[in-house]
């Protein structure tokens, strides 16, 4: 499952990166390194395919908490899963942890056992993200598709008027309008201006021209 999930790692203690290092990188993650806080917010601001960060608590830049907060405000529909490493055990540490926008949290000394189960948890939860992503692309799509005129349409032969489904024949422009998002702006092309509008308008000025009727 590992193959295409990114993880970052973000943890200014030189021992405790490199063993994460090892572990994860042994348990077939791609692996993003950062030594504190901000390389870490700068590596999601340049690859949103990170789907999974283990951020230390306590970093020089930006802690842990922080980096959440900013990754938060981040526009994505896939967004990661974060887990928080901190010694901080509290009650009131921890909900401030979750309420920054950490997705869990585990205690330092902490059980690699532990954090594997965890990372897992994190992995189904992106799957999921992703899965839902793709279908409301998909359902965006074909509600396009649905707008779009398709089929045939009964058209009359003599007036161009359209017959709609309840058998009734409407404008072209009214029916195109009701089944799509176009628009329609009118104007006489230079045909009917020919045959239709400059002989009104003979007739017109013939009358206006013509001397009134002697009673």
């Amino acid at each position: 499952m590992h193959g295409n999930v990114k993880v970052l790692i973000a943890e200014d203690d030189l021992v405790s990166r490199r063993l994460l290092e090892a572990r994860l990188h042994k348990d077939g993650y791609e692996l993003v390194v950062a030594d504190d806080g901000a390389l870490a917010w700068t590596a999601f601001q340049g690859d949103p395919s990170i789907a999974l960060a283990v951020l230390d608590w306590n970093m020089p830049g930006l802690t842990g908490p922080e980096v959440c907060q900013k990754i938060r405000q981040l526009q994505t529909t896939q967004p990661p899963y974060l887990i928080l490493l901190t010694s901080r055990d509290s009650r009131d540490d921890i909900v401030s942890g979750l309420q920054a926008g950490a997705n869990d949290y585990v205690t330092k000394p902490f059980d690699f056992d532990e954090l594997r189960a965890r990372m897992q948890v994190g992995e189904r939860v992106v799957q999921l993200q992703r899965s839902l992503a793709e279908r409301v692309q998909e359902l965006e799509e074909a509600l396009t598709k649905v707008k779009m005129l398709q089929g045939l349409l009964p058209i009359c032969l003599y007036c161009k008027k359209i017959r709609d489904d309840q058998n009734y024949w409407q404008q072209l422009d009214k029916y195109i309008s009701q089944h799509s998002e176009a628009k329609f702006s009118h104007g006489i092309c230079p045909d009917c201006y020919e045959k239709v509008v400059k002989p009104e308008l003979d007739k017109y000025f013939a009358s206006e021209a013509e001397p009134p009727s002697q009673a």
